[in-house]
């Protein structure tokens, strides 16, 4: 008879033999170098979100038409690829202590920073998370969002 615990559960994660995110590629567990985890990113993204979301409403731009949403996506896509574009992260990452970098070390750069920022506003790749907690967004140009303090 099969057990309960014989069934893997759906939040444990992708199977894997390592003991923390990112040890295979090596990255500490913990502090500067290691993989920003779930929620640091959430945190981020949610402030870099609402920022922008007060600055169009400041300059009357905002509400919850369409147009205003369509807008405030658009001009948050841009906002994330000109900042990891060029500094290697956004307000929010820095607050959070985190940059995009690639698998070498170095901040992800432009290309990295369009097709990133890209597959996080249409929300799926974000999710689907492999055993290093990287996001489909993150794999698909090899980047890693890594904390930095």
């Amino acid at each position: 008879m099969i057990e309960r615990n014989d069934l893997p559960g759906w939040l444990s994660g992708a199977p894997t033999d390592q003991e923390y995110p990112g040890q295979h590629l090596g990255r500490p567990r913990t502090g500067p170098g290691s993989l920003a985890r779930p929620m640091r990113r959430i945190v981020a993204f949610v402030f870099d979100w609402y920022l922008w979301w007060a600055v169009l409403s400041l300059v009357g731009l905002g509400g919850s038409s369409l147009a205003a949403n369509v807008l405030l996506l658009v001009v948050v896509w841009a906002y994330q690829v000109l900042c990891v574009g060029f500094m290697g992260h956004t307000l929010g990452h820095l607050v959070c202590g985190m940059q995009v970098q690639s698998m070498d070390g170095r901040p992800a750069g432009w290309v990295s920073a369009l097709v990133r920022s890209t597959l996080i506003m249409l929300v799926l790749p974000v999710i689907i998370m492999d055993a290093d907690q990287r996001g489909l967004h993150d794999r698909a140009r090899q980047t890693l969002l890594v904390r930095f303090r």
